[in-house]
């Protein structure tokens, strides 16, 4: 390549730089719209906050082309990761919208009218989600059959909303819930079942295999699909899934399609994971424990 060639080529990779100030300003105000969505729509899920952050990124974006606009979208996509670096969840709603942009992008090639159908299919990805999990709830409904005793693990809302359908539908049944330690969700979906009128056993965590036998189904919701099949979920839902296959148990999973992820674990090692150990209470001080 000649020395005249090479300017032209310099000047093309500057020109397509991020305008998006990730330490500044544009990373603090994607991370804020993100947690403010949260807070707003607290049935809304973490993927569904993200897409609506990025949506707020394009609006505001100053790029003149899709490659720029690219870049700013990469570069609020890694302020919004930094926030949970371990939330499966998030990763997963940021690589779908990417993939979405990628797609219209090459569908769309004028600037304008793609950033336009960007935007307008962002603000509606909510109504969406929502919808999709009364389709789930509609679909999952035949699993249920009258005098079922079932088993879940964790706090889904796609759980909840699918238990909640069938008792609107008069079907009778019964629900065992595990602890869900260290976070207690076990405690929190029993609330919210409660208040629907569904009722609930809450069971030890270390007491599933013990409980196992009186089971008919278990039904757990998902962080995320991966490619290979399989689950990622709050910890404890693969020995309950161990557990359920030996004794020749159903297990099945409600999950929207916006949580299929684009990672292949081969095992449990290869799946970032957070501290599951927990911490003993802090006493104040001159306090002693009882021997």
């Amino acid at each position: 390549v000649s020395q005249n060639s090479a300017i032209p080529l310099a000047m093309s990779v500057k020109a397509q730089r991020s305008s998006f100030n990730l330490d500044g300003k544009d990373g603090r105000l994607v991370c804020q719209e993100f947690t403010t969505w949260g807070i707003r729509n607290p049935d809304s899920a973490t993927a569904v906050a993200a897409i609506q952050a990025l949506t707020k990124v394009i609006e505001r974006s100053k790029a003149q082309t899709l490659m720029e606009l690219q870049e700013d979208l990469k570069a609020a996509m890694e302020s919004l990761k930094s926030m949970d670096e371990n939330s499966i969840t998030l990763a997963a709603g940021c690589e779908l919208f990417s993939r979405y942009v990628t797609r219209t992008s090459l569908d769309i090639p004028d600037f304008d009218t793609c950033k336009k159908r960007l935007i307008s299919r962002g603000k509606v990805f909510a109504e969406n989600s929502i919808q999709s999990r009364t389709r789930i709830s509609k679909f999952g409904d035949r699993f249920i059959q009258d005098n079922a005793r079932i088993l879940i693990h964790g706090r889904s809302r796609v759980v909840a909303q699918l238990l909640n359908h069938a008792h609107q539908k008069h079907k009778k049944f019964s629900v065992y819930i595990s602890e869900g330690r260290p976070k207690n969700h076990g405690y929190l979906m029993a609330e919210e079942l409660k208040e629907m009128g569904i009722y609930c056993t809450l069971i030890l965590d270390s007491a599933v295999a013990a409980t196992m036998d009186d089971i008919d189904m278990v039904l757990v919701g998902a962080e995320a699909v991966v490619e290979n099949g399989g689950i990622i979920n709050t910890v404890g839902t693969y020995q309950m899934a161990m557990v359920a296959s030996l004794l020749n148990k159903p297990v099945y999973v409600a999950a929207e399609s916006y949580k299929f992820s684009r990672l292949f674990p081969l095992s449990q090692k290869d799946i970032k994971q957070r501290n599951h150990v927990e911490k003993p209470p802090i006493l104040p001080k001159r306090a002693k424990l009882p021997k």
